[in-house]
């Protein structure tokens, strides 16, 4: 696989509502893009850091330094014969797994497209539909929270997350299961705790939650295993979760019942599909977690989350719920039974809108093969 040139593109564009966590709020996403051009064939990826290096150390600037001067100039270097190819070519390159990603999955649909059949086929897909959750932010009250879940549960979404945070968690909990006592419901943290707030977990296992997803610190197993063992609710790991390797300890120590899998955060499909076939292995259930991704993040999850073991209801929603008009024809929509159906086009399946990308592009690079 011959790469030619590869364009490095950020967009802009608003949310249409705020979305906060732990972390803080965003309002308006800026989003690396990647076209890679091989021998007629055009790829797109999508890197899903976000704006600022809370979720993890990675941002939108140092994505774009990264792909820049590390990660495109090694690629194009490169004798690629497959798209497994790029993980090992990358991994001298320490951490940055979002930029990484934003690569190897263009490749990915680049070695789709040439074959000429859907990305989640070439993947090994065996659902032609995906079931589909959302996740909601914290909201300035909890009578919007309430609000914002009858509107999602209306929608055909059959599974709700909420974030939590210290002071907006067992209260907001007990509130939410009074109002909806039969749905299925999930609280992240994203490591806004420590083991010292045990109790408080002890706490949440009275309203039968799904799963608990990185109560406590991004870069700990350790501590997780000890609250594992010590609340019934099954923790869900994410942040913690850096690559197969970090997913086998954690299983292997007892931190987590379920793990989150989130291309981004473990470097692309390659170690996406690896760290699925070890929980499959060990009988741990994973779901596709979302970054607020643009239409061709969301696309490269859709293809994602048909592999067998992604028998949880993921964070893939439709488009709709966070821009007033994303950049892929036709946009990520979600039925009545809230489920989003596969297409069967090649590649991604979703086609990039190039009028709709020029129209909230701020910037753009072409690095070009220099043999």
């Amino acid at each position: 696989m011959n790469l030619d040139q590869i364009e490095l593109r950020e967009i802009q564009m608003p949310l249409v509502s705020f979305f906060e966590t732990s972390f803080g709020r965003t309002t308006q996403r800026r989003i690396i893009l990647v076209r890679v051009f091989s021998e007629g064939v055009v790829g797109f990826g999508e890197a899903t850091s976000p704006e600022g290096p809370f979720y993890n150390h990675e941002s939108t600037g140092t994505a774009w330094h990264v792909l820049k001067d590390f990660v495109i100039p090694r690629v194009l270097r490169a004798a690629i014969g497959k798209p497994e190819d790029v993980a090992p070519l990358l991994k001298p390159i320490r951490g940055h797994s979002m930029a990484k990603a934003a690569v190897e999955t263009a490749i990915w649909d680049v070695h789709a497209r040439r074959l000429g059949v859907p990305l989640h086929q070439v993947l090994g897909g065996t659902r032609l539909a995906i079931d589909c959750g959302v996740s909601i932010g914290i909201q300035n009250t909890v009578a919007d929270l309430l609000r914002k879940i009858e509107r999602e549960l209306s929608a055909g979404y059959q599974r709700i997350k909420i974030k939590i945070k210290p002071g907006w968690d067992v209260d907001v909990v007990r509130e939410v299961r009074k109002q909806f006592p039969k749905i299925v419901l999930m609280c992240d943290a994203n490591s806004a705790y420590t083991l010292g707030d045990a109790e408080l977990f002890r706490r949440l296992d009275e309203f039968g939650l799904l799963m608990i997803e990185q109560p406590l610190a991004w870069n700990d197993i350790i501590d997780h295993a000890q609250l594992q063992a010590a609340i019934q609710t099954p923790i869900c790991l994410d942040e913690s979760i850096l690559d197969a390797e970090e997913g086998r300890k954690a299983i292997g120590l007892g931190a987590c019942r379920i793990i989150n899998i989130k291309l981004g955060r473990v470097g692309g499909h390659a170690d996406a599909k690896r760290l699925h076939d070890i929980c499959q292995e060990h009988a741990v259930s994973v779901w596709c977690g979302g970054m607020l991704e643009a239409g061709i993040g969301r696309a490269h999850n859709i293809a994602m989350s048909t592999q067998s073991n992604f028998r949880l209801p993921g964070d893939v929603s439709a488009s709709k719920r966070y821009f007033e008009r994303d950049i892929i024809d036709p946009e990520v929509e979600v039925d009545s039974h809230g489920r989003i159906h596969a297409l069967n086009e090649a590649g991604i399946g979703f086609q990039p809108n190039m009028s709709r990308i020029e129209e909230v592009t701020v910037r753009t690079e072409m690095l070009r093969r220099t043999d």
